[in-house]
This record gives C-alpha cells, structure tokens and sequence, in this order.
C-alpha cells in the first residue's frame, strides 16, 4: 500500500470535506496512482491547479506516487509569478475565449457583454462541451466539478458564485481578464461581431423616437438585432466600468 500525505491550499479547500481543509493529512492510494488520480479521487477538479509540488519539486499530473511522498497543491497564484515552476498545462491557450455550461446562460452573455467569445446552448450536454474545449481551445466554466474532471479538458473554472454579475467578477478577478476585454463588441445572442451602422441604415428597425434621440448604432449580421446608448446600455456601461477598476479599487456592488 502507498501511503501520500497532501495538503490542497486556498480555495482548493473548497472542493474537501471540513475536516480535510487547510492541514497536511496522509491518503492511502493506489499502486501507480498518478497525482492527477489522486487529486481528482479527494474532490478537485485538475483544471482548478496550477502548481504541484511533490516533495518540493514541481511535477505534473503524471507524476507516479510513491509511499512517504507529500504532495502541496496550490490554485492560481494572483500576485506571484510562478511561470518557471509549472509543469502542468501542456501550453497556454493563445486565445482567451469560453464555452459555458446550461446553467450559466447569464453569465455567458455578460462575458460576451465585455467582449469574450463565449459558446452556450442549453442543450449542450457534457460530452458535446468537452469536444469544443478540445477542437477549439475553449475555457470550460461550470458549477459541476464532475465535468472539469473529464480528461480531454485542460482549462477550466469552477464557477462559485450563483448569480451572473456575481460569476462575472468571479472570472474577471481569476483570470485577470480586464486587460483584453472589448467591450460592446459582440452580440449577446449571437456571439458575434458587432459592426457600426448608420441611423438611415436601422430606420425602421428601433422606434421612431429612439431613431430621433441616438445618432450611434450598431447592429448585429445574424440577428440583425440593433443596438444603442439608452438607459439599459449605461446601466451595462456602469458594470463594465467597474470590472475595469485597478485592482483593489471599490467598485459598485454585484447584484445580490
């Protein structure tokens, strides 16, 4: 029998039972358990860790256990830059785009809101999100840790907070995305790339007194849905300000 001893630290604690969380304590495992195997069987979801220390030395999920090893599992670091450490993501995705799960439809048009390709369909099931993760180099978010254990997906959030402006400051915060948002660039139904338009152009597709008060617009290829400055667009102009902050910076409160 393999004896390991793990500690899991910061919010990875989440994942574990209270008795588990925030202490070094010893596992049986299986012969030749890898440390993905084991981190997965104790509750965590590989895509939630980016940094393995086994006996002080980085490794990646492959790592084979042997008895007496102590394994440290950290999350992302915010402030830290631990990038000559790591060992277990095979390579950064060059593009920071998402596919969402069918409880998070809310939050996938915010991401779209700020400019993020996001993928939702609340008919796509598990297997069908693994397989655009894969073919396209997509972020999974979700609230189910069962998915983000699925072996093809390399890149993923589990998704705490339970109401959508909420999740989005959640994302934004963990995965730094105020840097290279665009926002008011893509269609919140579509998904996709909103280009200006003229108001002789939209005449006859917003009201006649929106038409008089708007002078800029911009509309949608698909949907040919039309967009303008009114007071739903300040409001969303508010939000995205305030995920624009410096960090550490007050910001107005999320909803709920």
């Amino acid at each position: 029998m393999v004896t390991a001893t793990f500690r899991f630290y910061e919010e990875l604690n989440d994942f574990l039972p209270p008795a588990m969380r925030g202490r070094d304590w010893s596992c049986p495992c299986a012969r030749a358990a890898t440390v993905k195997h084991m981190i997965e069987a104790l509750g965590v979801p590989h895509t939630e860790v980016e940094l393995i220390l086994v006996n002080g030395q980085s490794c990646g999920f492959d790592r084979v256990l042997a008895d007496g090893d102590r394994v440290s599992v950290y999350p992302t670091f915010e402030a830290l830059d631990v990038t000559p450490l790591l060992r277990v993501r095979p390579a950064p995705l060059r593009v920071t785009r998402f596919v969402a799960d069918a409880h998070l439809g809310g939050l996938a048009a915010l991401l779209r809101l700020t400019g993020y390709d996001t993928l939702y369909d609340n008919h796509f099931d598990d297997r069908e999100i693994e397989a655009i993760a894969a073919r396209e180099g997509r972020i999974v978010l979700t609230r189910d840790r069962e998915l983000l254990k699925r072996g093809s997906i390399t890149h993923g959030c589990c998704v705490r907070a339970l109401k959508p402006q909420a999740q989005l400051r959640e994302i934004f915060a963990r995965l730094d995305l105020r840097r290279q948002a665009r926002p008011f660039s893509l269609c919140l139904s579509c998904n996709v790339p909103l280009r200006a338009a003229s108001s002789d152009e939209v005449a006859g597709r917003v009201p006649p007194a929106v038409l008089e008060r708007h002078e800029r617009f911009s509309t949608c290829e698909a949907c040919r849905r039309v967009f303008w400055e009114g007071s739903h667009w300040r409001r969303m102009r508010a939000l995205v300000d305030s995920l624009m902050l410096p960090e550490g910076t007050a910001s107005a409160p999320a909803d709920g």
